[in-house]
């Protein structure tokens, strides 16, 4: 489906935490993978719903894997949060009461290189209680770990390396030894999405196919998610304004994903087009390289217009 016609139906932002999101869809993807890599064994596992844990709401962020043993608990974050060591021993607790004879691992990836504390956080104390867990920084991570999988490839770019644009070279020439079509297409999305934490959408553009992104469907799986959180949230508003705002914010999400993040100036000018134009600024995002590109065709609009 070309992304004209997926603006069409779309209504509503993307997901907030575009990275957090990815990592779980390979993770659901290549879940013997991941296995071998964090719990040190290719165990099959197979993804729990957390609305099984308890009677109340609980977090949706999160991914839970399992097999007839063992629990694997997985936290992915892009940014530093002081509440993670209470969330981890929340869910400890809500799994020991649904699954008390199963061995729990708990693991909080960090995505993004930091220096905060909170990054170091790895236990949850108060007064005559103490639950750990284990946390990865990506970034310390040895490179050769991420080599050893498929699934694992996309993350290689954020592992403790000295030219990160290298190391993509030699990730997109392995995902291109991949015989499946299909999971050439979800591996070179994700891996795009996540090298744009440290590298310049012009650097990531130069190095892998990008043709094989938007077919993919992990590229997918974000425009669904996004398209069916607008139409819950359309419901529950009701209001045309509130359309229009949503697919505004879809074409948002998906220069950033082509370009980088967008300078404000650039961004105000988008929020400004007619709502009409944006079906056809989704068709032509395809060709934009640069900045500039989107800022010419702002402008043509605009002419047009007057």
């Amino acid at each position: 489906m070309q992304i004209a016609q997926q603006l069409h139906k779309s209504i509503c932002p993307l997901p907030h935490n575009m990275y957090d999101n990815i990592c779980k869809l390979l993770v659901e993807q290549f879940p013997t993978d991941f296995a071998a890599w964090l719990l040190g064994e290719p165990i099959p596992l197979v993804e729990l719903s957390p609305t099984e844990l308890s009677l109340e709401p609980i977090r949706a962020d999160s991914l839970l894997l399992q097999s007839d043993s063992t629990i694997l608990h997985l936290e992915f974050q892009t940014r530093p949060d002081a509440n993670i060591p209470f969330r981890m021993l929340d869910y400890c607790l809500r799994i020991y009461r649904r699954f008390p004879n199963r061995q729990l691992s708990q693991i909080v990836i960090y995505l993004k290189p930091s220096q905060s504390s909170e990054v170091f956080l790895n236990t949850f104390e108060l007064p005559r209680t103490r639950h750990e867990f284990d946390v990865i920084r990506l970034w310390e991570q040895p490179l050769s770990a991420f080599f050893s999988s498929p699934g694992l490839l996309p993350l290689a770019v954020l592992a403790d390396v000295q030219d990160s644009a290298n190391v993509l070279r030699e990730v997109a020439a392995k995902i291109e030894q991949v015989e499946n079509i299909d999971v050439q297409k979800n591996l070179t999305a994700s891996t795009d999405i996540l090298a744009g934490l440290i590298l310049e959408k012009a650097i990531i553009r130069q190095i892998l196919r990008t043709e094989l992104m938007q077919d993919s469907v992990t590229y997918q799986a974000i425009i669904e998610e996004g398209r069916q959180k607008g139409h819950q949230e359309g419901r529950q508003e009701g209001r045309q304004e509130g359309r229009q705002e949503g697919a505004h914010l879809i074409v948002l999400q998906m220069l950033s994903l082509k370009l980088g993040d967008l300078p404000e100036e650039l961004s105000s000018k988008v929020k400004r087009l007619p709502v009409s134009e944006i079906p056809a600024l989704g068709l032509a995002l395809n060709d934009f390289e640069t900045f500039d590109d989107l800022g010419q065709w702002i402008a043509s609009r605009t002419m047009n217009e007057a």
